[in-house]
């Protein structure tokens, strides 16, 4: 027998058994990844809830400074630069922030550090938690979660939402104003035909575009009533709503004729498409430019009615976050007016019922 060589019989060993014994090491390595950053998350989280509540027996604010400059210096010599002042500010401000450990424990199973400091810059926690849940239900890597907050998902969800009345037949949270269409690559002078048939090509994008929960019935919807035939461009189903959603793609500017026309199809839908246990259809109306004072003045969300406006082109950075901050601005100004008018309204009432009429005493002699 030669030296060196193994007596023992050479094995082919199976496709089968090679690829479960792949599965097994790489599921264990994620998970051990997965153990690592949540160790990460959550160290880097007590630390700076220990140095807060330092901070908070002196308070004051010079006080704060020095001591993380001086811990920062020592915790560096210790354990590296992981430790530097500007990371272990950063610690602070996430320990201050995310102030529930229960909510940072489920963050930390889900999200590592640096898809933490991709988050701090935002300014309230609501877009933070909302940013953050949508990292770790779709599994979004750091640079997914930048690009999905460089698109501002949370603040065009907070402008829809603040466009809806307290008697709205719209639900919080399902649509966006503006809707970003940038991924259908359209050109310039593009027809309704040519929006809807882009729509249909790049259907994952625009599902992705519209939010969780929402599923692709028909393009042109065919409904047949009383001899008539009705189209509707768009029917979507949202799951998590058990509900129908229309949608009307529009070019230019929002007309008031549409309110009628989409509570037509509403009708219809509810009447011929909708099924048991599901809930009653609501509809968006997608226009390129939408006149806001119109579209209050028409209450269309008590009818189930949202209305969007639609960008097939993303702005540079700056001037596409100074345009949602006007939209923003305009939008607060408008809910401002109508609470305002609401008390207005309401002490009028009070006013009918508490002021004395003239029948109200009788004649004294």
């Amino acid at each position: 027998m030669a030296k060196g060589k193994s007596n023992l019989p050479t094995m082919v060993t199976s496709d089968k058994l090679l690829s479960d014994l792949v599965g097994i090491i790489e599921s264990r390595k994620q998970a051990m990844c997965r153990q690592v950053n949540s160790d990460v998350v959550l160290t880097f989280w007590e630390v700076g809830k220990r140095v807060n509540e330092e901070i908070l027996k002196k308070e004051r604010a010079e006080y704060g400074k020095q001591i993380t400059v001086t811990v920062s210096q020592q915790l560096q010599k210790l354990y590296g630069n992981s430790f530097e002042h500007s990371n272990l500010t950063r610690m602070s401000k996430f320990a201050r922030e995310f102030a529930d450990v229960k909510t940072v424990s489920a963050i930390a199973q889900q999200l590592s550090w640096s898809h933490i400091l991709s988050l701090l810059p935002l300014k309230s926690v609501e877009a933070k938690l909302y940013y953050a849940e949508e990292a770790a239900k779709h599994s979004l890597g750091v640079r997914d979660l930048r690009h999905l907050i460089a698109r501002k998902g949370y603040e065009r969800r907070d402008i829809a939402n603040l466009a809806l009345s307290n008697r709205s037949g719209v639900p919080f949270n399902v649509f966006k104003d503006p809707y970003l269409l940038d991924a259908l690559g359209l050109k310039e002078n593009f027809l309704e035909a040519d929006l809807e048939k882009a729509i249909v090509i790049e259907l994952e994008k625009f599902i992705l575009e519209f939010g969780e929960g929402f599923c692709f019935i028909a393009r042109q919807k065919r409904i047949i009533f009383e001899g008539k035939d009705y189209y509707i461009d768009l029917l979507l189903f949202n799951r998590d709503l058990r509900r129908l959603v229309a949608v009307e793609l529009k070019l230019g500017e929002f007309k008031m004729e549409y309110k009628g026309q989409m509570e037509g199809y509403l009708r219809l839908l509810n009447r011929l498409e909708r099924k048991a246990g599901e809930e009653q259809p609501i509809g968006i109306i997608l226009c390129t430019s939408a006149n806001r004072g119109e579209i209050e003045l028409l209450e269309m969300d008590k009818a189930g009615i949202a209305v969007s406006e639609y960008w097939t082109k993303l702005p540079p950075k700056e001037q596409f976050e100074h345009k949602l901050q006007e939209i923003m601005a305009e939008v607060r100004e408008r809910l401002d007016r109508r609470k305002l008018q609401g008390r207005v309204e309401s002490f009028k009432q009070l006013q009918h019922f508490i002021e004395p009429k003239p029948n109200d005493y009788p004649d004294e002699d």
